[in-house]
């Protein structure tokens, strides 16, 4: 990890920041209750009343040490807060400046422990003694959910560009002379060069795509319809030329009138004529940029 990059946006967003304060207290709160590293039950010298205990649960020990984490935490909303209105106002911070303000808020909120313990506890502890294991129990409670929330963020993060590379790597298809097919479900089964396309033929419930492929004719059987597939590709020199046949206008080299009608005639390896139909053949003249009389 190079620290002289730039801090993840993800790590200063409002809604991350307030996820980071809620699970950041929820595990100070059941860390300190099970691990209880600053001798919470030194606080209550008298045994709780029974209407104060489930089982072997002291509820006014409970009370007393979601008290005092809640207001430790106090540290992480008020640096989170500063960190917030900087980064909006300055830009984001690098990753060492991050490292060094989680170091700032460790060392501030052992100091808020460490003096509760001997101006309120009464610790018989010397106040550096009990602010070195008051740094090494709060590094505990804020690095665990840090990292875990870190992973989380960047997971999120990294799928919703993911997400946006999917989106914006089909239109990237597009944009690259590259015609992408899809199913009638929407799931995409095949994309190809335009250069290299050359008609659909529809039958029943299914479009045959043929294309060249190495210097021969290919084809690939693809469960969709010719008005599907007009829709989502009108962007592209794909011309409706018979109700069972769309055509690559690149690809056609000559159109002919014969007897029983129009007739195109594709520039492929495989000498190819697709049929104009009565009902298409203003589009196919207008795909010409010919006038009909």
């Amino acid at each position: 990890m190079d620290l002289s990059h730039k801090l993840p946006e993800y790590q200063t967003e409002k809604r991350n920041i307030v996820r980071l304060i809620i699970f950041t207290a929820a595990f100070a709160l059941i860390f300190i209750n099970i691990y209880s590293p600053f001798e919470l039950t030194s606080w209550i010298t008298n045994e709780a009343p029974a209407w104060l205990k489930i089982g072997n649960l002291d509820l006014l020990l409970l009370i007393y040490s979601s008290f005092i984490i809640l207001t430790g935490v106090l540290v992480v909303v008020i640096s989170r807060i500063i960190m917030y209105q900087v980064t909006k106002r300055r830009g984001r911070i690098t990753i060492a400046q991050f490292l060094v303000w989680i170091a700032v808020e460790i060392i501030s909120m052992a100091m808020f422990y460490a003096l509760y313990e001997k101006l309120f506890l009464n610790d018989t502890r010397s106040f550096v003694d009990a602010y070195k294991a008051s740094i090494q129990n709060t590094a505990l409670v804020l690095l665990f959910p840090y990292s875990i929330l870190w992973l989380y963020f960047s997971w999120i993060d990294k799928n919703k560009q993911l997400q946006k590379l999917t989106d914006s790597g089909e239109m990237a298809f597009d944009s690259m002379d590259m015609v992408t097919f899809r199913d009638e479900k929407g799931t995409m089964r095949l994309s190809i060069k335009l250069a290299d396309l050359l008609f659909l033929q529809a039958s029943d419930n299914y479009v045959t795509i043929f294309y060249d492929h190495q210097e021969k004719q290919a084809k690939y059987l693809l469960r969709s319809s010719l008005k599907i597939i007009q829709e989502e590709l009108k962007h592209l020199p794909l011309i409706r030329c018979h109700r069972s046949y769309m055509v690559n206008f690149e690809k056609v080299k000559i159109i002919r009138r014969e007897k029983d009608g129009l007739k195109l005639e594709l520039e492929t390896p495989v000498p190819t004529e697709i049929p104009v139909s009565k009902t298409y053949v203003e589009e196919v003249f207008k795909a010409f940029g010919e006038n009909i009389h």
